[in-house]
């Protein structure tokens, strides 16, 4: 098997939102990154995603890509997952070898992206675009909270809790509102 000496990790976040962008990272890890604390982001508190991302931030190159609302309704979630995967991937300062990502689809990019299901439990750059990912996207869904105060952005980060839809059904939707996920798409058909 080929031996590959640059490898970068690649996972997105918010897929499964309500609201707001879908955003992904792209991670090359130096040798100074403490791997014991690299785990799916979604096994880490917020406070420790913080803390673990600016260990990676300092200990590795990375990027970030995003896709936008409109993106998201124009292309559909997983079209715009790609696109936001494919524009962390390309703006990496350094050129991987091999681009692992997470889960069962990978963009096309330079013809070197290998999915791995289950990636952000298995491999350490995939742990840390996980992390990377999840907490640039809740910072933009906190920003957005104070845009946006009735929907509890700030708690829930556009996912489609019980007091998320509560929001929606009494205040609205808002442009950050992804129109074309249900429920939001049924409230609009009423």
């Amino acid at each position: 098997m080929k031996k590959y000496k640059i490898i970068a990790g690649v996972d997105e976040v918010g897929r499964g939102c309500l609201a707001g962008p879908v955003v992904s990272a792209a991670v090359i890890l130096k040798k100074g990154v403490n791997l014991k604390n690299l785990k799916d982001s979604k096994k880490l508190t917020f406070e420790q995603r913080i803390d673990v991302s600016k260990d990676i931030k300092k200990n590795s190159f990375y990027s970030i890509g995003m896709a936008s609302v409109r993106e998201i309704e124009k292309l559909n979630i997983l079209q715009a997952s790609l696109l936001s995967m494919r524009r962390a991937i390309l703006s990496l300062s350094k050129k991987p070898d091999l681009v692992l990502v997470d889960g069962i689809f990978a963009p096309q990019v330079l013809n070197k992206c290998k999915t791995v299901i289950k990636g952000d439990e298995k491999i350490k750059c995939i742990s840390a675009a996980s992390i990377l990912a999840k907490v640039y996207r809740d910072k933009i869904m906190i920003k957005m909270s104070k845009k946006f105060k009735n929907y509890s952005w700030n708690k829930n980060f556009g996912y489609g809790t019980k007091q998320h839809i509560l929001s929606l059904r009494k205040h609205g939707l808002t442009t950050m509102h992804r129109r074309n996920f249900n429920p939001i798409h049924k409230m609009l058909l009423k």
